[in-house]
């Protein structure tokens, strides 16, 4: 009897509270289940990778994930709700929805009000609020959602509980529970989660009135978020009050709910978090740009020398010691030669001894590398009296006569 009790799909010491998880002839719980599921291991993979951004971004993107991961909290807890929704009603399933679910829905819109505040700011001053202020905003806003939602609560199933028609008076408070609730009383006590939504569209449609239109394109990612869920909860509301009464009766309830709850959860996650977690990444990346072509690597190496020879010529020789030697041709230059070890906008200085031969030598700037060794003539060396011939330079071939205090000659030939 047992075996044939027990739907297809689930083990015989499975808690029949649980039947839809596992039930194969309910299909719509097991999809659910799986999808959630799905739901809050990315949820909890976004939530590490905007935390792990933080220390990479500026003041005014910093604010921006705090918000961010709080908004994915609430989104992971839509979630999990889903599965008090698949599994059968008791005391604690039914508080637990009636609750959480204004509750994390409160705190999804309250994020969401406070980034399109944020980015109405720096749509028009280009300063983000301090995160501090942004957070107490959005709990405040969160706070009220959990004061109505617990004064309903208290007043629905403590000071006035809807008893079953078919319990006795011994037995009723035994059996009562919180899902003795009208389907549109349940609808009214959401009134101000759909305050919320409203209050989102019209803040992320008055970011495109700012001057600064770098911060518009986040503006449009929250509109487009806020209006998906317009649509969500219009179409679940709709078929929780009028259409499961026409068509499917109560049994249809719980699917609706659970299917407005992952629907929506997965709006946040594609149409939202992804793109805003891709917008800091990409702002870390080309920060990192930015730091690279302000402070470029001065490493020695033979790629950067030779770029360094070929956009720019930097090779600059000392004429102190290049004068000493012939010129012979076009010599194999090694691409270390060019690199003195100073930055680019360095201006050459000449050493001490390439001062003191120029003072002696009198030689212009503009005197060629070629240079002869001069040699004396022996009819000077005999006539002067001296050991060392008296050498002068003069450019080309010819011949220069010097008279000196004894009225001696000298010819010098070059």
């Amino acid at each position: 009897m047992a075996a044939n009790i027990t739907p297809q799909g689930c083990g015989p010491n499975v808690d029949s509270l649980y039947y839809n998880l596992c039930d194969l002839t309910a299909v719509w719980g097991v999809v659910l289940e799986a999808v959630a599921a799905a739901g809050v291991v990315f949820s909890f993979v976004l939530f590490v990778s905007a935390l792990a951004t933080l220390p990479f971004l500026k003041n005014n993107y910093k604010s921006s994930v705090v918000l961010q991961a709080g908004f994915l909290l609430y989104t992971a807890g839509l979630f999990c709700l889903t599965f008090a929704f698949i599994v059968k009603k008791d005391f604690a399933t039914c508080a637990s929805r009636r609750f959480l679910f204004g509750v994390l829905f409160g705190g999804c819109y309250a994020c969401l009000l406070m980034q399109s505040v944020r980015l109405n700011i720096l749509a028009r001053q280009n300063t983000s609020p301090q995160a501090w202020a942004l957070c107490l905003g959005a709990l405040g806003l969160w706070l009220v959602e959990v004061v109505i939602n617990t004064e309903w609560l208290i007043i629905t199933v403590v000071r006035n509980p809807q008893y079953p028609l078919s319990t006795t008076n011994e037995t009723s408070k035994a059996a009562a529970t919180p899902c003795n609730i009208a389907n549109q009383d349940f609808v009214m006590s959401l009134i101000y989660v759909m305050t919320l939504i409203l209050a989102v569209v019209v803040a992320s449609l008055a970011i495109m009135g700012g001057k600064h239109s770098q911060w518009k394109k986040q503006g449009v990612l929250i509109f487009l978020t806020s209006l998906s869920s317009v649509g969500i909860w219009v179409a679940w509301i709709i078929m929780y009050v009028y259409g499961n009464e026409r068509t499917g009766g109560p049994t249809w309830d719980d699917p609706t709910l659970a299917i407005a709850l992952v629907s929506n959860a997965w709006a946040f996650i594609i149409m939202y978090s992804i793109p805003e977690i891709c917008c800091l990444t990409n702002n870390e990346d080309s920060q990192q740009d930015y730091e690279e072509d302000l402070y470029p690597s001065r490493g020695v190496g033979y790629e950067t020398i030779l770029k360094e020879q070929s956009s720019q010529n930097m090779f600059m020789e000392n004429k102190a010691f290049s004068m000493d030697e012939p010129n012979q041709g076009s010599k194999p230059v090694s691409p270390y030669s060019g690199y003195t070890g100073q930055l680019r906008s360095s201006v050459y200085q000449p050493t001490e001894l390439a001062l003191i031969s120029k003072a002696i030598g009198n030689q212009p700037p503009e005197q060629s590398f070629d240079m002869i060794i001069p040699r004396a003539s022996a009819g000077s060396a005999a006539n002067s009296g001296s050991s060392t011939p008296s050498t002068h330079t003069e450019a080309g071939n010819t011949a220069h006569t010097q008279t000196s205090g004894h009225g001696l000659n000298r010819t010098s030939q070059w």
